[in-house]
């Protein structure tokens, strides 16, 4: 149950010399980001830069990288994933908001409603059209929650659970799929913006020069480079960043055992949800006692930063190319399903599950549930940089109600499970219907209603102000 074996020093080297690549990879997709208009017109990382070159030399391309080394870095992504997770719930304070309980209600129902989309919709299409015609394993369509929603951390954790459920192929394809919303995502979400400046739905930017002025600096300027975390401990007693890597350390071994006693019920379950779980208990423990003054959140959000980038290298650089051409052809029409549902997510129940601020509520979740959470903020920062709308709050507080179940969460984790057990057609019809259950709640609570206004007039109030319709 509990790991006793010898890690030997050529091992332990092996992994240095691995992680030391990883970072000189990093290190060169800093630089072509900086360098290169292309990326930086459309934000893309430069952790996802670096995974691509580290793809483009290893196995399947220049062959520098060996096959092992490369596998090894996806090993690392399903590990480092269970660091983002853990420290999630930790930090937490029970402190009421006043004025934004109702919006974050939107905002939680918006999200459910997203995650449902992408499980529902692609699963019938899999199970009916796909599935069938293309001869693909049941879970094939799951990939689409766990790569868009989850997004890589999410795709790199599940590796474990399709190769223990006898789908290797799984592992590849989602990766796949969090690389494709990733990318989908951020140029699509800077298309809507220009295209949402100029017919006037956005709040706050109204002139597409804005937009290029924002984005102009890649590199801060000193004056405008701040602190990104701060001590809460002497550095006698203990460097900070070692005190939050024990937090998140227990954290993962609560989530450890928990994983153990389910596997004997439930074989499958990743340890990266139950890990949250784990930083939750962590919380509950820590906050009824003086020494929750002794956690920053931006800390754990500096480790988390770290753990993402080098994550999302050894995903992407450990795609098996292979597979891709295998799978391309239903891979790509599931993508194009998926990516016409998000926009209609986005323009038709984003109008009416926020009546104000519509299209900054909803920039937020498109780039969420296409990328990740880091492309929803950064959309959201794009048409919103000094947050002057109360998206990215509401959007926050809405997160220990969803995070912890789906978009990554514990139900994204067990869907493939449940899947085996019956069918994707099943499990896809029963997504549908708490689908459908959910808009009805919003529509009798007044949450879900047509919008009260066309164009831009809907959207020229900011928080504070009242709507009034003429």
């Amino acid at each position: 149950m509990i790991p006793n074996e010898l890690i030997s020093s050529g091992t332990l080297n092996a992994l240095l010399f691995y992680f030391i690549v990883m970072g000189a990879l990093l290190t060169v997709g800093v630089f072509v980001r900086v360098k290169v208009k292309i990326f930086k017109k459309y934000f893309i990382p430069a952790s996802l830069i670096a995974g691509f070159i580290g793809l483009a030399f290893g196995p399947y391309g220049v062959k520098l990288f060996s096959a092992e080394m490369v596998g090894t870095w996806g090993g690392i992504a399903g590990i480092l994933i269970t660091i983002v997770f853990a420290p999630m719930l930790i930090g937490m304070k029970n402190e009421k908001q006043k004025g934004t309980s109702k919006l974050v209600t939107r905002h939680l129902l918006y999200s459910y409603t997203g995650s449902l989309l992408q499980l529902s919709v692609p699963l019938i299409v899999a199970a009916l059209i796909l599935i069938p015609l293309f001869d693909l394993n049941q879970m094939f369509a799951s990939i689409i929650e766990v790569g868009w929603a989850g997004g890589h951390g999410t795709a790199a954790g599940m590796t474990e659970v399709y190769t223990d459920l006898g789908w290797e192929s799984g592992a590849s394809l989602g990766v796949t799929a969090a690389t494709l919303g990733i990318v989908l995502g951020i140029v699509s979400g800077i298309i809507m913006i220009n295209h949402g400046v100029r017919k006037g739905y956005t709040s706050v930017i109204k002139d597409a020069k804005t937009l290029d002025s924002n984005s102009a600096n890649d590199i801060l300027p000193i004056e405008k480079q701040t602190v990104s975390s701060v001590n809460t401990l002497n550095p006698d007693l203990v460097e900070g960043f070692a005190f939050h890597m024990g937090l998140i350390a227990i954290a993962t071994l609560i989530g450890w055992f928990m994983q153990k006693a389910i596997t004997i019920y439930v074989p499958g379950i990743p340890l990266f949800p139950l890990a949250m779980i784990g930083g939750l208990l962590v919380n509950m423990v820590i906050s009824r006692t003086k020494y929750m003054e002794m956690i920053n959140l931006d800390t754990f959000k500096r480790i988390q930063g770290f753990a993402l980038d080098f994550l999302i290298i050894g995903a992407v650089a450990s795609i098996k190319i292979p597979v891709v051409i295998e799978y391309f052809v239903p891979l790509l029409i599931l993508t194009a399903v998926t990516l016409g549902m998000m926009i209609w997510y986005f323009y038709y129940l984003g109008k009416r599950f926020f009546p104000e601020n519509w299209f900054e509520n909803a920039i937020v979740h498109y780039g969420s549930y296409t990328g990740v959470a880091a492309v929803g903020l950064l959309l959201l920062r794009t048409v919103d940089p000094e947050m002057e709308t109360d998206s990215g709050k509401a959007y926050a507080l809405r997160a220990p109600l969803y995070s912890p179940f789906l978009g990554g969460g514990l139900i994204t984790s067990i869907i493939p499970v449940l899947m085996l057990k019956s069918s994707s057609l099943i499990v896809g019809l029963v997504c549908l219907a708490i689908l459908l259950v959910l808009l009805v709640v919003a529509k009798l609570t007044g949450i879900f209603a047509k919008p009260l206004e066309s164009g831009a007039e809907s959207n020229t109030h900011l928080r504070g102000e009242p709507v009034k319709v003429e």
